[in-house]
């Protein structure tokens, strides 16, 4: 259609559709492997079969963009007049509706079963939309007055074509790095894990993505000092049978924390001692805390935002400043990174 109406950004739109169509079918076939039962090689599936074919999407969309705005700069510099007729208008018309519902339609669907790809197709179709709704205007604007925007609108359109290439593939690469957890699912699984009986605290809590949905964690728990081994293996089996049938997340290990049996003095010392870590900045959290009795050393773990530069000189000069104000101890200090 769009060549024969001599139309760049008829032309450009079609193009932008194949890449789109192309890239549904590499969708389809990449949630299918994705969903592929576990096996002795891959004992935890195939989830990230989904990043790699959304990387190749992006490189897809990439290409088309690139290719459209070479496009649209040799129409610009040898403009041709377009020929639009009234079936090319309603055709695109058409194609400007059935691309808004499927949009909507696919990335709900992706919304739904929690695919990155679907909700990226979706939203794709959606921009892709408005970029055929800005042809068929401009391609009415001609034909009532005689204006020719559709080299412009070329451009244009290859400027969005690459946009949308760009943060795919940029979101895909971060993904593959490894992303930060959402907050709220962390912080639900810490409130899950520090509302069991016998857990006092939930802390450094990491995540393994396997795919979309798909992940292993590990956290350290705070229990009493007095637990025996019995109890333990007690209450990590409750934690990660618990976890697993609310967040489908398996906890592949569970490391301890010992808390001092109650004493008044130690709470005491174990306050101000909070008080003095918290008020510095890039100090998020200070947990861990215990005495060893023996050796009058105190333990602790310090969370270190990623915004201090000197991650351990920060914590040598808080160990410095707590052995001058409490000499009769000796302080331990782990420098934790605030990954959940």
């Amino acid at each position: 259609m769009g060549i024969l109406s001599h139309s760049i950004a008829i032309t450009l739109d079609a193009v932008n559709n194949l890449s789109d169509a192309l890239s549904s079918v590499i969708t389809i076939v990449g949630t299918r492997l994705a969903g592929r039962p576990a096996d002795k090689k891959h004992p935890l599936g195939y989830g990230r079969v989904e990043y790699l074919t959304a990387s190749i999407i992006s490189i897809l969309v990439l290409y088309a963009g690139i290719t459209s705005l070479i496009e649209s700069i040799k129409k610009i510099l040898h403009p041709e007049k377009p020929d639009y007729s009234t079936v090319s208008l309603l055709i695109i018309f058409v194609a400007v509706l059935v691309k808004f519902f499927l949009g909507h339609y696919v990335k709900k669907t992706g919304e739904k079963v929690h695919s990155d790809n679907l909700i990226a197709s979706g939203e794709d179709a959606g921009h892709d939309a408005i970029l055929s709704l800005s042809v068929f205007l401009s391609a009415l604007l001609f034909r009532f007055t005689g204006l020719s925007l559709e080299s412009y609108l070329g451009l244009v359109i290859s400027v969005f074509i690459l946009k949308a290439g760009f943060d795919l593939l940029r979101d895909t690469l971060s993904q593959i790095l490894g992303e930060r957890v959402d907050s709220r699912l962390s912080e639900e699984i810490k409130a899950e894990v520090s509302g069991i009986d016998s857990v006092l605290g939930c802390y450094d809590l990491l995540f393994h993505n396997y795919g979309p949905d798909t992940y292993l964690a590990s956290t350290h728990i705070e229990v009493n000092e007095n637990m025996t081994a019995k109890e333990l293996d007690g209450l990590m089996r409750k934690i990660e049978k618990q976890i697993f049938q609310k967040f489908n997340i398996i906890l592949s290990g569970i490391s301890i924390y010992s808390r001092n049996s109650e004493n008044p003095e130690l709470s005491k010392l174990q306050k101000e001692v909070e008080e003095i870590v918290l008020s510095k900045e890039h100090i998020l959290q200070m947990h861990g805390f215990y005495l060893q009795k023996e050796t009058d050393t105190i333990e602790m773990d310090l969370v270190i935002a990623y915004e201090e530069k000197d991650r351990h000189g920060l914590a040598e000069a808080i160990k410095h400043e707590l052995s001058e104000k409490f000499p009769l101890y000796h302080f331990r200090i782990t420098e934790d990174y605030d990954i959940s």
